[in-house]
């Protein structure tokens, strides 16, 4: 029966194999024309050697089923192994029947469904690829963040295109370098993926340098590359791709994937698609996104600060990292006389004429700085198109025709700028400039995109309205400022004519009290000369009188009875004694009234208006004598004890009355201060000549001190052991009426006109040093000669 079979099946096109038990017995010619076998070569084999491992499990349950029911004719879709390895779908129907024998076989009749699975194979790839053309596009359409867009592009290229890893780069134009954004999949263990990658290092970088297309089998690309065991990693790994991501000539990115297939034309007209959009898309959402952003950091930039260096050089450091360009400038245009002006271009220096002065940059780290003043003959007639308020942008620095300012980008090195001017509120113009310059990285010329002009446009407005806001806000400080300095000086002019006013009727008061001292002092010394010129001559009569008497009793040692009785009376012997006694005593008083009118008349000083040389000491002791009743004991009081450590000391040039109401204020206050102070209770006065080793100065006073133009000034210290005084109370000593006295006891002005006194009038320094339980001390330092007014 198999032998009819054979004659029938060789003229059929469709693969017919019989089987018994599983092994091959016959075969048809077929086969080898649809998969490359000699009938020969299967027959005695068994049937599962040629089919696929995945469709084993169902041909033994139909081998089953038609042993168990042999009129069953089931149909199964399994796959074939081809000669070359590929496998191919066959649509096979299995019929059982018996030999001569009665033993049963199957004959398996396959028809080739190759074309069919392509065509479903191109519907399923066309399906998918458009699916990721619509995914991506919708992801490119979407607001949301860079990032977010980019690992939205990189799932789907690895779900539709069955990759196993998708990663895009972008390109820092700062640093040059190639920075992973995004990526799906298990990225390659490989420096070829690795997240920041060299221009023209590597395979992504390679394709970064050069801009071209890279597709290759990993076999004979990388793995020469590779360590063994990363070489094991990328076993699993057919194919790597990568594209540049260009947008009008300028590298954007790169786009790198790796398949465990092989990328058919399809995936790469379809990729060639992706690549463009991405690139297009990367450029929009970047610049979209980051203007948004820039422009909302300026804004809140002219909100936080409104001052112009902080605002321009935030300015300048923002554009730079958005544009990645290599330097970003800001520039004013002068039009005066600039003392340091310097050029980096020009040995000349900016005299009275017109130059731009760059004021803020931000670059890459190993260009020089450009701050500083350029002449307008360096720059050309471009000049006048930015006084014009027109933007220049130059491509190619190299193509333009105007010599002076093609040396001059030439010469500080750029291939590239743009320059975008404003003009500020007060009619200032500006400048911002971003230029790219010649590197091994970068050795091309750069073409300025339209969004990119379209950014820097935006920031330049957003950058001028900053700065009008500075400027008004400057003005209005600088208003406010000059009013409160001259509110400050009506201030101080009003407390200085106060203080003047209070001093002139001090000064009033105590004239009028000197000259009414120098009149009773007159008065007093009429009839006191007349009584010590006198006093004398009652001496001598009243002793030439007491010797006539003693006379006249040894010449009648027996007077009458009238004289007896007188004599007994009077105890002449007690007034003979006691005359010459208070003669003597009468002679005292004169003195001493003599001396105190004298002290009165050199307190006031009413004669001596101007300044002359005059003994301090005299002055001093004057006031002390004045002051004496105050030192005695009265009642409960104690006495002050007064230690005078006079040195020696020439005549000082001084208004000697106006320093002797100074002595008289502070000592006082002293004695004022030791009034309720337990024993003992002491005042010292101390007169030295300082000289330059005493360098108990403040700043301030030093600086006083060396207006003296003299090396030598007069010294007096007064102090005593009384309570002292807290800090504030100190500070405020000689503010006027300012006083701790009780109402009625003191006016607050003694020591504030003493204090003008000493600075004013003097030229000199008053110093108080005082501090709670160690008393007080005021220091008179004053020149031995000066140019008082």
């Amino acid at each position: 029966m198999l032998r009819n079979f054979s004659r029938i099946l060789e003229n059929i096109s469709d693969v017919i194999t019989v089987v018994h038990d599983a092994v091959i017995s016959y075969q048809n010619a077929s086969i080898q024309k649809q998969l490359g076998y000699k009938p020969e070569e299967l027959i005695g084999q068994s049937i599962f050697q040629w089919i696929h491992p995945n469709d084993i499990p169902k041909l033994e349950i139909i081998f089953a089923q038609i042993i168990e029911n042999p009129s069953l004719t089931p149909s199964l879709e399994i796959r074939w192994l081809h000669k070359k390895g590929s496998w191919h779908l066959y649509e096979t129907t299995f019929q059982s029947f018996f030999d001569d024998q009665g033993k049963s076989f199957i004959v398996l009749t396959s028809r080739d469904l190759s074309e069919r699975q392509q065509q479903e194979v191109n519907l399923k790839q066309r399906a998918r690829l458009s699916n990721l053309a619509g995914e991506i596009g919708i992801a490119l359409g979407k607001s949301n963040s860079l990032p977010q867009i980019l690992n939205h592009c990189t799932r789907a290229m690895l779900e539709h295109l069955e990759m196993t890893f998708a990663g895009i780069w972008i390109l820092n134009r700062a640093t040059r370098l190639l920075e992973l954004q995004a990526f799906a999949g298990e990225q390659p263990p490989t420096a070829d993926f690795a997240d920041r990658v060299p221009l023209g290092i590597m395979m992504v970088g390679f394709i970064g340098q050069y801009k071209v297309p890279y597709i290759s089998k990993v076999t004979t690309s990388m793995n020469t590359m590779l360590t063994e065991d990363v070489s094991k990693e990328m076993d699993k790994v057919v194919a790597v791709a990568g594209y540049p991501l260009m947008v009008e000539n300028n590298l954007v990115g790169v786009l790198a994937l790796c398949s465990n297939e092989p990328i058919t034309e399809d995936i790469r007209e379809l990729l060639g698609w992706v690549v463009n959009a991405i690139a297009i898309g990367i450029d929009r959402a970047r610049y979209s996104a980051n203007r948004e952003t820039l422009l909302l950091r300026l804004t809140k930039q002219i909100r936080n600060s409104l001052d112009v260096n902080t605002i321009l050089e935030t300015a300048v450091q923002e554009i730079q990292n958005l544009l990645q360009v290599d330097r970003c400038l800001f520039s004013w245009y002068r039009r005066k006389k600039h003392s340091n002006s310097s050029s980096y271009l020009s040995n000349t220096s900016a005299k009275w004429g017109r130059f731009w002065q760059v004021v803020k940059e931000a670059k890459n780290e190993k260009l020089p700085s450009l701050v500083g003043n350029y002449l307008i003959g360096n720059a050309g007639a471009f000049t006048e198109k930015l006084l014009n308020l027109e933007m220049l942008k130059l491509d190619d620095v190299n193509s333009l025709t105007e010599p002076l300012m093609r040396e001059f980008l030439q010469n500080a090195g750029f291939t590239s700028i743009v320059a975008t001017p404003l003009q500020t509120i007060s009619g200032e113009i500006g400048v911002v400039c971003c230029g790219m310059v010649v590197n091994e990285n970068n050795p091309k010329s750069h073409i300025w995109r339209d969004n990119e002009i379209e950014l820097l446009k935006a920031v330049t407005d957003q950058l001028a309205i900053a700065l009008d806001q500075a400027e008004l806000y400057s003005q209005a400080q600088n208003s406010a400022e000059i009013a409160q300095a001259k509110a400050q000086q009506l201030t101080e002019a009003l407390r200085q004519l106060q203080t003047t006013q209070t001093q002139l009727v001090q000064t009033e008061k105590m004239s009028s009290l000197g000259q009414m001292i120098a009149g009773i002092a007159h008065e007093i010394n009429n009839p006191l000369s007349f009584i010590s010129g006198n006093i004398s001559y009652a001496i001598e009569y009243t002793t030439t009188v007491l010797h006539l008497l003693k006379l006249y009793q040894d010449a009648y040692p027996n007077p009458i009875e009238e004289i007896e009785r007188i004599y007994e009376e009077i105890d002449i012997n007690f007034i003979t004694e006691d005359l010459a006694k208070l003669m003597v005593s009468m002679k005292v008083g004169t003195e001493r009234i003599d001396q105190i009118v004298k002290s009165l008349r050199n307190f006031s000083r009413v004669d001596e208006a101007e300044k002359k040389p005059v003994d301090i000491h005299e002055g001093l002791d004057n006031t002390l004598l004045l002051l004496q009743h105050r030192f005695k004991s009265h009642g409960k009081k104690t006495p002050i004890t007064l230690i005078k450590d006079y040195g020696k000391i020439p005549l000082v040039e001084c208004y000697a009355g106006q320093l002797n109401q100074v002595f008289m204020n502070i000592l006082s206050n002293a004695i004022d201060a030791l009034e309720n102070h337990p024993e003992p209770q002491i005042i010292k006065i101390t007169t030295r000549i300082g000289s330059e080793e005493d360098n108990n100065f403040t700043e301030e006073e030093t600086e006083k001190k060396n207006e003296w133009k003299a090396p030598e000034y007069m010294i007096i210290r007064i102090s005593d052991n009384g309570p002292g005084m807290p800090e504030e109370v100190k500070n405020h000593s000689f503010d006027p009426f300012f006083t701790t006295k009780p109402v009625g006891k003191g006016t607050g002005l003694g020591l504030s006109i003493a204090h003008h006194i000493v600075v004013e009038k003097h030229r000199g320094i008053l110093k108080c040093v005082s501090e709670v339980g160690q008393g007080t001390e005021f220091s008179i330092k004053i020149p031995l000669q000066f140019s008082g007014t």
